[in-house]
């Protein structure tokens, strides 16, 4: 490959894009579809204009997500029940990269779901993707005072809800020990990993049913999940890795019906997430290469 071929070059840049498209939006369709619009748009440059193609891209690709952005804000306000991003098949690899991990982790994205768009963008390009504030001024249209203050406020906001979270290993053996205590519908067990004030989030998008608030406690948590379960005995259960981290892709009749995922922290379950909504599972037949350089 060399720089005189612009489709290896896109194609060679293709997970470091898909990786800033989808920390903005949360969605694999969603970034898909940017990153189809950004290569049409890659196509009709003059590349021999282009002096930094990476750069260049980058900056396509965030202005393409902050339009589908403001197209998904006015989709969310009759979205019914929580809203989730999408789940995200990863390859292993990505768990070992704990920045890259917890950058694309399902809580992660839920706290950087409730900054503004263009916060979310400055915080995704300065402190996850480390380019330089002039880099982000430009890929914005924004002056670099204006990034400035937006990248302190949107540093703030992320702190002071920043998941804590354990040792991804510690996570991954709680994690097997929740989820194995689900399956055999041991309600003490459940108890034993719950934190006495996790929260439970489930996604339905008013397709499937769901928690439509959510479920706070671990007796509530633990009841409800019990109850999910004994009204869908015949479900099989395989193990993905899902946004970096272990994942349970439930299947009735063959058919995805919901991925579960939890956050540990302390040893304990502290947050659980439950997708059901069918168009955010239809991505679930294929990995994705992630990438932060």
């Amino acid at each position: 490959m060399t720089d005189d071929d612009p489709a290896a070059l896109f194609t060679s840049l293709r997970p470091l894009l898909f990786t800033v498209a989808y920390e903005l939006l949360g969605s694999v369709a969603d970034t898909d579809d940017v990153l189809q619009d950004s290569w049409l748009r890659w196509a009709e440059v003059d590349h021999q204009q282009v002096r930094d193609p990476k750069s260049y891209l980058v900056r396509v690709v965030t202005r393409q997500a902050l339009n589908r952005m403001r197209t998904l804000e006015r989709r969310r306000e009759t979205y019914v029940g929580p809203w989730l991003p999408e789940p995200l098949l990863t390859v292993p690899d990505v768990a070992e990269d704990v920045e890259l991990a917890e950058s694309v982790s399902t809580a992660m994205l839920v706290v950087l779901d409730s900054l503004t768009p263009l916060e979310r963008a400055v915080f995704v390009l300065r402190d996850v993707f480390d380019l330089g504030y002039d880099e982000v001024a430009a890929a914005l249209g924004r002056s670099t005072g204006a990034v400035r203050q937006l990248a302190h406020r949107a540093r703030e906001h992320v702190r002071a809800r920043r998941p804590g979270t354990s040792t991804s290993a510690e996570a991954a053996e709680v994690g097997a020990a929740f989820f194995q205590a689900l399956a055999t519908g041991e309600l003490q067990a459940l108890m034993d990993l719950l934190a006495p004030d996790a929260v439970l989030l489930s996604d339905g998008g008013g397709k499937k049913s769901a928690a439509r608030r959510p479920i706070v406690g671990a007796d509530k948590i633990a009841r409800f999940l019990l109850g999910v379960r004994a009204t869908n005995l015949d479900f099989e259960a395989t193990w993905l890795m899902v946004n970096g981290a272990p994942a349970v892709l439930v299947s009735l009749a063959g058919e995805p019906d919901s991925v579960f995922s939890a956050r540990v922290h302390d040893g304990r379950v502290v947050e659980v997430y439950v997708v059901r909504n069918p168009d955010k599972l239809a991505g679930l037949h294929r990995e994705h290469l992630l990438s932060r350089s």
